[in-house]
């Protein structure tokens, strides 16, 4: 709070000068004409002249007084912060795993495989600058049970993001949004990350990747697709508003399959300073696309984000290439993954000590 007093103090004062020096040149163009055109009581004029101009000159030096005070004021309050440590401190990737009140047994096969519990997810957020998180919202019945059950899952394992948001499938898109808008004012991170709870990740693998394209400002990271635009009705994938898209059988733009996709910290604050206003279709995939159309945001697809479980993972890490994520097309995610998530990681995982030896 009080960084943000200093700057309002450095900019009104800096308001304040330009003002003041504005008034002086509006004031000498007005002399100028009586200069031109009186020559009665001119040595009168001049000497008020004079004394206006004195009394602007005090008026100037102590703007300019009060502005060195405001810079000095400004940085003290910077050292401040940094030596107490108040400052927002910087992270990698911020990972959201988009989950659901009744999905806990799919939650625990996750931290069971692929992601740090207790100390070690502390040390992964300290040391690597990787934050994880599942992220839910709220039932409709506030405080209720499922809630409840949120609330103790919580106390034991501490690994949540709670939203602002009712849960449900056709509210994925607010969901989305809300994610974004939610982590980028907790987090100042380089990256944010959606992915499902059905799919695995190498997490050294995904970083790498990204830190790939750490230094670009408007990125858009995933599996890029361009599916067909459902319009019968009952179907899965239907999309209600087929008809903004054209003809029967047109296809959707290019867009992130929406297992797991990335965007940089320009394109998060994008979505969370305009999320009133950025329209949502059904399918959340879909709409995150949407709202990048019209923007200067590079595409990038990398088919290492949307490998198959075995063999397909499998294969792929024989010949060197570690996939970052995997899941079945089918089933738009790992099928049956509860059972499943363990082996996928015994057999597609990275080395264990990737993540301790990578440097992003």
């Amino acid at each position: 709070m009080q960084w943000c007093q200093g700057i309002w103090l450095f900019c009104f004062v800096l308001a304040a000068s330009l003002l003041g020096y504005y008034s002086l040149t509006v004031f000498f163009c007005h002399y100028q004409k009586v200069e031109n055109h009186t020559s009665i009581n001119s040595l009168g004029q001049i000497s008020n002249t004079q004394y206006d101009i004195s009394a602007l000159d005090s008026k100037i030096s102590n703007i300019e007084m009060k502005l060195a005070a405001a810079k000095a004021e400004q940085q003290s309050l910077l050292r401040g912060d940094i030596a107490s440590g108040n400052l927002k401190r910087k992270y990698f990737m911020v990972i959201g795993i988009n989950t659901a009140f009744s999905s806990r047994k799919r939650r625990d096969s996750v931290r069971t495989t692929w992601m740090p519990q207790g100390e070690a997810r502390k040390k992964l957020e300290k040391e690597k600058g990787i934050v994880i998180r599942f992220v839910i919202g709220h039932s409709s019945t506030a405080g209720g049970i499922l809630d409840k059950a949120i609330e103790a899952e919580e106390m034991v394992h501490g690994d949540f993001l709670r939203l602002e948001h009712v849960e449900g499938y056709l509210e994925l898109s607010a969901k989305t949004k809300t994610y974004f808008s939610t982590a980028v004012a907790l987090w100042d991170a380089d990256f944010y990350i959606k992915v499902d709870d059905d799919v695995h990740v190498n997490l050294a693998t995904l970083g790498t990747i990204l830190a790939g394209h750490r230094k670009k400002r408007r990125v858009y990271v995933g599996c890029m697709k361009s599916g067909p635009v459902l319009s019968k009705r009952g179907v899965k994938y239907y999309e209600p508003e087929y008809w903004k898209f054209g003809e029967a059988g047109n296809r959707y733009f290019r867009h992130a399959t929406g297992q797991l996709y990335a965007i940089s910290k320009d394109l998060a604050t994008y979505i969370s300073e305009n999320q009133h206003i950025l329209h949502k279709y059904v399918n959340e995939d879909v709409s995150l696309g949407s709202w990048f159309i019209g923007l200067d945001v590079e595409h990038v697809d990398d088919k290492r984000i949307c490998c198959g479980t075995p063999p397909d993972c499998e294969w792929k890490a024989q010949l060197g290439s570690v996939c970052a994520a995997s899941f079945d097309w089918k089933c738009s995610g790992i099928c049956r993954s509860v059972e499943r998530m363990v082996e996928v990681h015994r057999t597609c995982g990275e080395d264990v000590n990737a993540l301790e030896h990578a440097s992003f």
